[in-house]
């Protein structure tokens, strides 16, 4: 991989965990609650479309 010459724009990836490793522990702290979200999010879409199964 090779480093981009100063007039490209670094990829928003790169910047990121750039990012990452400068704010290591809110970074972290802001993940785990983003993926927290999701995670309930999904479930909750997921339990409010459950298939209803009579005389169960």
């Amino acid at each position: 991989m090779t480093e981009p010459t100063p007039q490209e724009n670094p990829s928003f990836v790169k910047l990121a965990m750039r990012n990452m490793v400068r704010k290591g522990r809110q970074s972290l702290l802001h993940f785990g609650l983003t993926a927290a979200g999701f995670l309930g999010f999904i479930t909750l879409i997921a339990w409010l479309g459950r298939p209803q199964i009579p005389g169960g």
